[in-house]
Formats: C-alpha cells, structure tokens, sequence
C-alpha cells in the first residue's frame, strides 16, 4: 500500500476525506460498543467468581474504547446522545459477530467469540499505529495494552476447554456457528469508501490483508487444539453483515434494551461513557 501525506485536523478534512475518517470510526467503534453490551449479560453467570470478574473488566474495557473512537466522531458535531442512544438501529455499522447473542449457559460461546474478534482487533490497531489521521493514531497505543489482555484471557480458557472432550464439543458447536459472522468483521461497508480509507493511509493494510493475516493465525491456533475450522473461501460471508448496515433480527432487540432506560426516563442527554481522555483537568 502506497505511503499517504498526513491529513489535517477535523475542520480541515476535505469532505470525502472526513467521510474516510467517519466510516473507520463507527466500525471501530460499534464493534467495541455492541461487543460490551453483550458481555454485561454474563454477569454473575461465569462459571468462576474469577472469570465472572474478567469479563466484567473486559465489558468495562471494550465501552471505554468505543467511547475513544466515538469522542473523534464528536469532532464532526454529533454528540453522545445522537451517536448511540438516539441513533436509528438501522444505522449500526458493527460486524454481526458482536451482536448475536450467546448460546444460555454456555461459557465457551464468549470465549471463543472473545478469541476470534481480539486476534483480529490485534491485527486492525496494529494497522493504525501509522496512520495518517493523528486523532486516530495517538489513540491506538491506549487500546493495545487491554487488548492484549483480552486475547491472553480468551486463550488460556480455550486451552482449558480444548483439553476435555465434552467442553471441546461445546468450542466446536460455537465455532460452527461464529465462524461465518466472524468474517463480517473484515466485510466492507462500500467498497470506494474503504478503498478511499487505504489510499489516505488511514490504516496501512487492506481488508482483504487483514482477514488473510487473521486466518494464517488463528485457523492454525484452533486447529492445534483439536477444533475443525471450516475456513471457506471469499464468499463464506453470512447473508447479513452489520457492515453494510444489515443486520441479525437479534440485534432490534439488543438495541431496544441498551437504550430502553434512556427513552423511557425521557432523556435529552446521557450520562458519558467515560472521560474524554483529551480534556485537560
């Protein structure tokens, strides 16, 4: 991929420039977002006091990089209320893996689905270390740290669960039906816009690099545990992808109960996800 000048700030973004930097943002962002809801239903339900803890942090974790990436969205004009509680499900850009639900009961379900989503979140920040959008960039290094824990939490349980025969069932069962909606992370939401973001170096490697890359690590890494990966071609894409804002029918109802309170209570602002980590005390 050709090296990229660096773009200018927020207001000086030519329009199709900011339309770039808008499309990257709300797929890092709504992925993180819909991901942390989902996690918050296994709270007190995890099979370990232990592992209940982590993945409550993980939860914790993953809103707090979604409220990093939608903080440069507010550079735009759209506040947090319009960005998230107000927002038509219809215009959600996340990949389908973060919004079905998870199988009752069934632990390897997050677990694998932590693991296939942070091996490729892993890959995605690390093609934003060069960005050349400085609102991004400077906000990668603050992601890695807790990623990386993420995806050594989600390893050492799949090892655990890959070593008994009965769990490993369960892995594979979760496998067979995430796979395809894992895929739905590298889809595109328009193909000139994500050409457009590669050829401004918002990020330094393509879709299509990006899902090769994650294939070549983590086919191999299931596969040693004695999991069956049905790895597919190009067009191993379930029929809806979040990308192209099409979704489950799942996720209408995941969104009425994340913003439930927020309009019964008559709302006209929420109560911000985080600090803005830019705000000077």
């Amino acid at each position: 991929m050709a090296s990229a000048e660096q773009l200018p700030g927020p207001n000086d973004l030519s329009d199709e420039e900011r339309e770039a930097v808008e499309t990257l943002l709300f797929r890092l962002a709504d992925d993180e977002f819909v991901l942390a809801e989902r996690y918050t239903e296994w709270q007190v339900r995890a099979p370990t006091l232990e592992s209940d803890l982590a993945l409550a942090n993980i939860a914790q974790d993953e809103l707090g990089h979604a409220r990093l990436w939608y903080d440069l969205l507010q550079d735009f004009g759209p506040d947090e209320p319009e960005l998230i509680w107000e927002r038509d499900p219809g215009e959600w850009y996340h990949s389908t893996l973060t919004e079905l639900p998870f199988e009752e009961g069934d632990w390897a379900d997050p677990i694998l689905r932590s693991y296939l989503y942070d091996a490729a979140e892993e890959i995605r920040l690390e093609a934003l270390e060069d960005s050349s959008y400085a609102r991004i960039r400077n906000r990668v290094g603050k992601v890695q740290g807790e990623e990386d824990y993420h995806l050594e939490h989600a390893q050492n349980w799949l090892e655990r669960l890959a070593e008994e025969e009965q769990s490993r069932e369960r892995v594979q069962t979760a496998l067979d039906r995430l796979w395809p909606h894992a895929q739905t992370i590298f889809a595109p939401t328009d193909e000139e816009v994500e050409e457009r973001i590669d050829d401004l170096g918002l990020r330094t490697k393509s879709l299509a690099e990006m899902r090769e890359e994650w294939r070549e690590t983590v086919v191999p890494y299931l596969e040693d545990l004695g999991l069956s990966v049905d790895a597919g071609g190009e067009t191993d894409l379930p029929e809806v992808t979040g990308r192209n804002l099409s979704h489950t029918d799942d996720w209408d109802d995941l969104w009425e109960d994340f913003t439930a309170t927020y309009r019964e209570l008559g709302r006209e602002e929420a109560t911000r996800i985080m600090k803005d980590p830019d705000e000077v005390e």
